[in-house]
């Protein structure tokens, strides 16, 4: 993908499924679990990638800064952005290399308008250090119900961004970013009568997620074309080898799914 031709002439959604397992989220795509999501997965599967953090906040900062998790496989991998510094290796004629401190800003900078909308913890402004991340933003949105929390986060997430697309006018290009954080713990809640978190209930979430998402992809193709970055920053342990949680260096912490694709406009009356 030559993301200079599609910078400026596509919407960007870059979508992170908060704490999400690449296992986890294979095994639900094979065996017709998440049918939303994997109408949309090139070949109709995830791609292993390594992420460049074990947490949100370390993630969230290498991703703006142009390091989207790495392909699980030796070797320099193509980078689709990057900040112009000297010696990047995995620059290419591909890259859409930027003049900016970070990926919002250098979008930001190409006539793009930046929208936030936050899910865990990292992304709540209720305190100094959750408004670092969504302070790079021109607008950014986070309450109780978009978070960890709420049962129905995602549904509340996907119906913001929704109105936030519909309201921007259409020749007016949107970098939309959105940290879901349902699959984060607390998850026992999309598992009927589980009392803890588990891997079983780490893929209920996943179940749950993939249910809400269909009207954010279709406000997309309505403003059209769109390009599409989903994603894990991290996974987290239930008990793998002793460990629980994340911000660990874990196979399953370290290892995530990962998706890119175009969304073309919809024609249809």
């Amino acid at each position: 993908m030559d993301m200079n031709a599609v910078v400026g002439s596509h919407d960007l959604l870059f979508l992170t499924l908060d704490t999400l397992r690449y296992d986890v989220a294979e095994e639900l795509a094979a065996q017709g679990r998440t049918p939303n999501l994997t109408a949309l997965l090139p070949g109709g599967r995830w791609e292993a990638r390594h992420s460049p953090a074990s947490f949100t906040y370390a993630a969230h900062h290498a991703f703006f800064a142009g390091f989207l998790p790495t392909p699980a496989a030796p070797g320099l991998h193509p980078r689709l952005f990057a900040m112009r510094f000297e010696g990047s290796e995995t620059t290419a004629p591909g890259t859409c290399v930027l003049d900016a401190p970070d990926l919002v800003t250098g979008l930001a900078a190409r006539g793009y308008h930046t929208v936030c909308i936050g899910g865990v913890g990292f992304f709540n402004k209720r305190n100094p250090l959750g408004n670092v991340l969504p302070g790079l933003f021109a607008e950014s949105h986070w309450a109780r119900e978009l978070g960890v929390t709420e049962p129905r986060s995602t549904e509340h997430q996907v119906a913001l961004a929704v109105r936030r697309l519909e309201e921007v006018p259409r020749e007016q290009r949107v970098f939309l970013f959105i940290n879901v954080s349902a699959l984060h713990q607390p998850n026992r809640h999309y598992l009927p009568g589980a009392t803890r978190d588990s891997r079983e209930s780490h893929a209920a979430a996943l179940e749950y997620v993939d249910s809400q998402l269909p009207p954010l992809f279709a406000a997309l193709r309505r403003r059209g074309p769109a390009f599409c970055i989903v994603c894990s920053d991290h996974g987290t342990a239930y008990g793998e080898d002793g460990y629980t949680g994340h911000r660990l260096g874990h196979p399953v912490v370290w290892t995530v799914p990962y998706a890119e694709f175009p969304l073309n406009r919809d024609t249809a009356p």
